[in-house]
């Protein structure tokens, strides 16, 4: 084989390659436009309404939406930059949701393996798990409350609206706990196929 044959052969072979590398490239763009397409008309009115629903109730906006787009994805999982672009909020923006929501038990934080990027994960049963931390909080609520009844003192008006709050967090308290039990045995239960 002559060397000008060599090299045609590594000149077309050179060819094959790049094609085939914007071919594959061409297909990963149009497959990310379709999920962009598909995000925009089917995902993204849920994860605005829901996001809505969630801020009536008192969750800060974009954490609301952060929030509801993770529960909406395939993975339950996106990075910052995958959320900028669906929810078309700046990197800060989605920072500062994602370390509210941190705070607060319904996300952590996962680093890729061999990468800077970090993706945004939901808690393995994200209800479940948020209760059960507010079971907590509520533990925490009533010592203080049964403390200052106490402080207070049951005579006097403000003593007996502590007292009172913290008889209802104990009754919603213990009322949770049993919810909670439930919702565990129920899951356990489809998981071994018992139900």
């Amino acid at each position: 084989m002559s060397d000008d044959s060599a090299a045609d052969d590594r000149t077309t072979e050179d060819r094959r390659t790049t094609e085939d590398r914007r071919t594959a490239t061409d297909r990963q763009e149009a497959t990310d436009h379709q999920e962009v397409a598909d995000y925009s008309t089917r995902v993204s009115p849920f994860v605005e309404r829901f996001a809505a629903d969630l801020t009536e109730a008192g969750m800060q906006r974009m954490a609301s939406r952060v929030f509801a787009c993770l529960l909406a994805s395939e993975e339950g999982a996106l990075t910052s930059a995958e959320l900028g672009d669906r929810l078309r909020a700046s990197p800060a923006a989605v920072s500062g949701a994602v370390r509210y929501l941190s705070q607060v038990a319904l996300v952590s934080r996962q680093r890729d393996p061999g990468s800077r990027r970090e993706r945004y994960i939901l808690h393995q049963d994200v209800w479940y798990t948020s209760l059960l931390s507010r079971d907590h909080v509520l533990g925490r609520w009533l010592v203080t409350l049964n403390t200052g009844a106490d402080d207070l003192g049951a005579d006097t008006p403000g003593g007996r609206r502590v007292r009172e709050s913290a008889e209802f967090l104990e009754f919603m308290r213990t009322g949770l706990e049993d919810l909670l039990n439930r919702w565990h045995a129920r899951q356990q239960s489809r998981v071994t196929g018992t139900e």
